[in-house]
């Protein structure tokens, strides 16, 4: 049941924008997939979704690591500022955009961040001390100017 809901899932983000995950969720229902907004929640994130100024889409189509978008492209399309609190790192997102961002950093595997947690504007990068932290602060800085 789980492969053929991503299916429609996939298929449905291949037909049109899809803006939320309320209109995703009722057009699944209309293809008899009747899910909770968890089980949707939880289904984005293990297809890898991210939410661009179109609504959601598969990353190059098929949803693999490999297909994620980069740092740099995230960055230049969703990142607005970041700021450093000691050992963390505070990075302002276009509205909704925080997900794919924070998505990007984890895959990435830099060794300063220990992890991310976002919210819908903001990701919470933690860094294990000060000094990591204000090195990936210039590089961020750095790949927001670009």
């Amino acid at each position: 049941m789980k492969n053929e809901r991503h299916n429609a899932i996939r298929q449905l983000l291949s037909e049109g924008p899809v803006v939320s995950q309320d209109q995703l969720r009722r057009k699944l229902a209309r293809r008899g997939f009747d899910v909770t907004q968890a089980t949707l929640s939880r289904d984005i994130h293990d297809l890898r979704l991210y939410k661009g100024p179109n609504g959601y889409a598969v990353p190059n189509g098929s949803g693999g690591d490999d297909d994620l978008p980069s740092l740099d492209d995230v960055f230049a399309n969703f990142g607005l500022a970041v700021q450093q609190a000691t050992n963390q790192l505070v990075l302002r997102t276009t509205t909704g955009s925080a997900q794919p961002v924070a998505a990007a950093l984890d895959h990435e595997h830099i060794p300063e961040v220990l992890g991310t947690i976002a919210g819908d504007d903001t990701v919470l990068i933690i860094c294990q001390d000060q000094k990591h932290a204000s090195s990936l602060r210039h590089r961020l800085e750095d790949l927001l100017e670009a």
